[in-house]
């Protein structure tokens, strides 16, 4: 009695196992939907994450990582932070990225040198100033999605006053948790754009860029609290929507503490 005891629960052994296996298995399609709905990704939305992409509207390989990017933004609303920074040393081949900066083109280097990495490439994403990923491996960004949502923020942003100008946002936030020795940073994105691209290695094509960085500046935190503006660049027209984002940052450049609002 007891030997046949031992078999059924070998038996239903096996068939837990044998479930939870299945269920753990990417979907055949590999649709976002599918991808993003383990529940492990459903359950842990406690921690902030960055993801700072670098992009060009001159590279081939680089409209499936921004079209990766705004599925994200969509299935985490209120967790995960995008940005996409466009770099300019795609602009030689024949068409000059409207939103390219050299000054991104140095931030990705300045990453790069800290994550011992040679060279600059794209897409390449950067996750909470920590590690960097080809842009457009979809299983990669839900690995890191998941790993860090599980790690709570050290900083959290209070909003005392938010306005948009004609030409600058002021903006006016409390601070929460231990600031010391840390910097800030504000950010500024159009919230998306449509482009006809008529040369280099995209031309022909449409491209809809989105939660594209048009400016940024480092800040200091006083008393716990962020108080300053940042302007608004002319490459932004009139009535479209911008997003105002804040980070903080350690001493290493990791980003530890984020907060956004549409504006």
């Amino acid at each position: 009695m007891l030997h046949k005891k031992i078999i059924v629960l070998l038996f239903m052994g096996a068939g837990l196992l044998l479930t939870s296996f299945i269920k753990s298995q990417p979907s055949k399609d590999n649709k976002v939907d599918d991808a993003f709905s383990s529940k492990y990704s459903e359950n842990v939305l406690n921690g902030m994450v960055v993801l700072e992409l670098f992009t060009s509207q001159g590279c081939s390989s680089c409209p499936p990582a921004d079209d990766l990017l705004q599925e994200v933004k969509i299935k985490y609303p209120e967790n995960v932070f995008v940005l996409s920074y466009h770099v300019d040393y795609w602009n030689y081949i024949g068409w000059t990225d409207p939103f390219s900066n050299k000054e991104f083109t140095e931030k990705q280097s300045s990453y790069n040198r800290k994550f011992g990495y040679r060279g600059n490439y794209t897409p390449e994403l950067v996750v909470n100033g920590k590690e960097h990923l080809v842009g457009s491996n979809r299983g990669k960004v839900i690995n890191a999605i998941n790993k860090y949502s599980a790690v709570k923020s050290e900083n959290q942003f209070i909003v005392q006053n938010l306005k948009r100008g004609i030409d600058k946002v002021n903006f006016d936030y409390n601070i929460v948790g231990n600031t010391s020795g840390k910097t800030a940073r504000a950010v500024l994105v159009l919230n998306e754009r449509t482009t006809q691209v008529k040369r280099g290695e995209n031309r022909q094509r449409t491209l809809v860029n989105s939660n594209i960085v048009v400016a940024e500046k480092s800040m200091k935190i006083e008393d716990n609290s962020l108080v300053g503006a940042i302007n608004i660049p002319s490459i932004v027209k009139n009535k479209e929507e911008l997003i105002l984002m804040l980070l903080i940052e350690n001493r290493n450049g990791d980003i530890i503490g984020a907060v956004n609002a549409v504006i």
